[in-house]
């Protein structure tokens, strides 16, 4: 079922402190399920992260299993994990775009 494969089960996370790298995120989410992907911008000016991520999940469960729990720590930290909306789904995301900018800074 080619339908089901292209699916991406994608958690959005932010408020990630400097200090954490993408192993570390990997490792986190890994105990939700397996992570497919983790991508971790870097602002090239500071060589720092800008503090948000996308943890992909090979399956539905490991996605379900990550927005299920209430409360993600790491390194003392409160990150915050959503579903992620189609964010580059085309231009209809435009707005939603902007106010997933403005909510990070």
């Amino acid at each position: 079922n080619m339908a089901s494969s292209k699916k991406v089960f994608e958690v959005f996370v932010s408020k990630i402190p400097w200090t954490i790298a993408s192993k570390d995120m990997k490792e986190y989410f890994g105990q939700f399920g397996q992570v497919k992907k983790c991508l971790l911008p870097f602002d090239k000016e500071t060589g720092f992260h800008r503090g948000f991520c996308w943890i992909g999940y090979t399956s539905e469960e490991g996605l379900h299993n990550a927005l299920q729990k209430d409360q993600h720590m790491l390194e003392g930290a409160t990150l915050q994990v959503q579903r992620n909306r189609k964010v580059f789904a085309g231009q209809k995301t435009n707005k939603e775009v902007c106010g997933l900018e403005s909510q990070i800074r």
